[in-house]
């Protein structure tokens, strides 16, 4: 087996919930976690996690279309997570469904996502940027980890998405302060046909750089010293289907930044231009004074 064939398998695993015995009125399903360097669950997949568990419970010819939650406290990524979910309304065409994720008893995350019924409508979408590099010309992540602290190198080498920044990464230094960037991401190999599990790793791949236009804006590169960051809430609308096993271009800005808050807005597209979906995430992010009186 390969490392890329390995990668795929541990998120399939992440992803695979298993039932729950327990009797309550609600669906409930438990996962495990993936485990990472710092020790804080990846916000991603829970966000993938929570995504399955409500789509365990809704008719199968509907799908996703929108997701809001809001990270609660940080998990433990040595520690399994519970998923509750509850079936908050089925309509003619619309089915709504709240998840929470639990810890120790605790949620850490809650989501509200919506599902409906393919159905032919108006249709329009923002085209894709023109004059963006093919991910084929540009360096892999690893290439660009080179001399990055050991624990940073490990954090994304052991990763299941192949990430290729088209803008020089902001790991180390801030080479062009802007609050726009754009990435391609695509998983480290083929995922099954299934669609919802397509649909849950866009989810998992939204979270890897949404963050970055608010620190590449102030020229705050990942490690500033004594930079503290946290995501807030984090919303999803998925307009078409798009495979995650193959390159997503995901183009990302910030229009705001204040109050120790920072608001980043994402669209992802196929490679031929089609908008698969849009992220919106607010995030903490605190600086030490000195680090911003220099800025």
């Amino acid at each position: 087996m390969t490392p890329d064939t390995n990668r795929i398998a541990a998120l399939l695993a992440v992803l695979d919930l298993a039932d729950s015995d327990a009797r309550t009125s609600e669906d409930i399903f438990t996962g495990v976690s993936q485990r990472m360097p710092l020790g804080r669950v990846y916000g991603g997949q829970v966000l993938a996690q929570s995504l399955v568990a409500a789509a365990r419970t809704t008719p199968a010819d509907r799908v996703v279309h929108s997701m809001h939650g809001y990270f609660l406290r940080p998990g433990d990524s040595t520690k399994g997570i519970t998923f509750a979910v509850d079936r908050v309304h089925d309509g003619r065409s619309f089915s709504t469904r709240r998840t929470q994720a639990y810890q120790d008893g605790v949620p850490i995350f809650s989501t509200i996502a919506s599902f409906q019924d393919e159905g032919p409508g108006v249709e329009h979408h923002t085209p894709m940027p023109s004059g963006i590099p093919q991910p084929e010309d540009l360096p892999d992540l690893e290439d660009r980890l080179a001399g990055v602290h050991p624990l940073s190198k490990r954090l994304f080498t052991e990763r299941t998405v192949d990430l290729r920044h088209v803008q020089p990464p902001i790991y180390a230094s801030v080479a062009d302060r802007a609050a726009q960037q754009a990435v391609w991401l695509r998983t480290r190999g083929p995922l099954p046909d299934e669609p919802n599990a397509h649909r849950a790793a866009l989810a998992y791949m939204s979270d890897l750089t949404i963050q970055e236009p608010v620190l590449r804006a102030h020229g705050l590169p990942w490690t500033t010293p004594g930079l503290r960051l946290a995501s807030l809430d984090h919303a999803m609308w998925w307009h078409r289907f798009g495979r995650a096993d193959e390159w997503v271009l995901y183009v990302q800005e910030s229009p705001s930044a204040r109050g120790g808050r920072g608001l980043s807005l994402g669209r992802m597209y196929s490679r031929d231009g089609e908008l698969l979906a849009n992220v919106a995430q607010e995030i903490m992010v605190r600086v030490p004074d000195a680090v911003t009186d220099g800025a």
